[in-house]
């Protein structure tokens, strides 16, 4: 282990790392004792030469170094199935009664770079770093001995792997995959397209807020806006909603959900409509003047995709969520439910919640928080590394 490249910190960068957090930027570094070839595993000490760990090696990232662990460890496949295993028995101890989750989020499981998700006997594999991406065959062959899924897909298709000097990859690792996969998600049948859907098919960072959200629809009219696959809306309608709307601006989105509407025995409860929601919402509270927006909503569903990749669009992003947020608001009733989330890490709670406050306060409305969530425990939140908590949400009652 000692003739592997040490990376050396700068004074005063190492607290960070001790903590737990696992990214090492290029300026904290002092200096290397050999240049590391991309991808290569090296070791991190501070500026004393005390050892703090070991990680991937990446010249060509801003993050320099992906800490993996602050032991002295060869990365291998008993490595990556005890991380594995580790893993899984979070999500058996947290979502016991789920057959479809994430395996792996990454940095939430100390495995920076890599992110497995679990669709029922199909495992999709999404590699954002260097270092993972060269050690692909070990994690496959390790998933294979956990899981013996059908097939392992890869949909490494995003564009932040240009940052790690990567092309976008995609393909099936093993196995094989024809046609849509039906997913369960609380007892509810879902429609995942797992090869060109959205993501990795799914969001099941929403899987428990499904529920949770659900309570407040008995006998509600409910509009479920930014719907997807129709994961708020359908839970809604099993919980015994009068109606539910459904809206998200994907023809092929609103299909799907009314094919699982169907699917599940849901569809003479649900309407379904492919449209622009700022659009739509903004008709729906359009009056003449001395006229009045008449409510006619009992729960009305927000979860926007993220409106901010960065902290330099935040002030846009706010904007748009306080122009949603006023439009629903003219269309609940009173002691109705709006649940809300921000699936943007640029956007903390308190902010978030301030936006929904300014635009309750521009309409006249006085709400009562009744719940605060966040992302289902398959995505787990390590406080020390703030970049694994990202969804936030609330229910709020319209007290007048």
């Amino acid at each position: 282990m000692d003739s592997l490249p040490t990376v050396l910190l700068k004074p005063g960068e190492a607290d960070r790392i001790v903590a737990g957090h696992p990214w090492i930027y290029r300026g904290e570094i002092l200096r290397l004792t050999r240049q590391p070839a991309d991808g290569e595993l090296v070791q991190i000490k501070d500026h004393r030469q005390r050892f703090l760990g070991v990680g991937f090696f990446n010249a060509r990232s801003k993050i320099n170094v992906r800490v993996l662990s602050p032991e002295r460890v060869e990365i291998n496949e008993p490595f990556f199935e005890g991380r594995i295993r580790a893993a899984l028995a979070v999500r058996q101890r947290h979502l016991p009664e789920a057959t479809s989750y994430r395996i792996l989020n990454a940095e939430s499981d100390f495995l920076s770079g890599l992110i497995v998700d679990k669709y029922e006997d199909v495992l999709v594999v999404q590699i954002s770093s260097l270092g993972m991406d060269r050690r692909k065959t070990q994690i496959a062959a390790v998933l294979q001995k956990i899981f013996s899924p059908r097939a392992i897909l890869e949909r490494s298709d995003m564009a932040s792997r240009k940052f790690e000097g990567l092309a976008e990859g995609g393909g099936t690792l093993a196995g094989e995959l024809g046609g849509p996969v039906s997913v369960k998600l609380n007892g509810l049948k879902f429609e995942a397209d797992l090869i060109g859907g959205h993501k990795t098919g799914l969001y099941l960072d929403q899987q428990a807020n499904y529920q949770a959200v659900a309570q407040f629809a008995k006998g509600a009219q409910v509009l479920d806006c930014f719907s997807f696959l129709g994961g708020f809306g359908l839970h809604a309608a099993r919980a015994g909603a009068a109606r539910v709307h459904l809206l998200d601006q994907s023809a092929e989105a609103i299909a799907a959900s009314q094919r699982n509407a169907a699917a599940n025995g849901l569809a003479d409860q649900c309407s379904f409509e492919a449209v622009n929601v700022f659009d739509w919402l903004k008709a729906q509270t359009a009056v003449q003047p001395h006229e009045k927006v008449i409510p006619r909503f009992d729960l009305i569903v927000l979860d926007p995709p993220s409106f901010t990749r960065n902290r330099a669009s935040v002030p846009d992003a706010l904007r748009g969520y306080k122009e949603i947020h006023l439009r629903a608001l003219k269309l609940l009733r009173p002691g109705g439910t709006l649940a809300t989330f921000c699936c943007s890490h640029h956007v903390d709670a308190t902010t978030f919640q301030d936006v929904i406050l300014s635009a309750a306060y521009d309409t006249r409305r006085i709400l009562r928080r009744v719940a605060i969530y966040s992302q289902s425990p398959d995505h787990p939140v390590i406080p020390m590394i703030p970049e694994t908590e990202y969804l936030k949400g609330f229910a709020f009652e319209v007290v007048r």
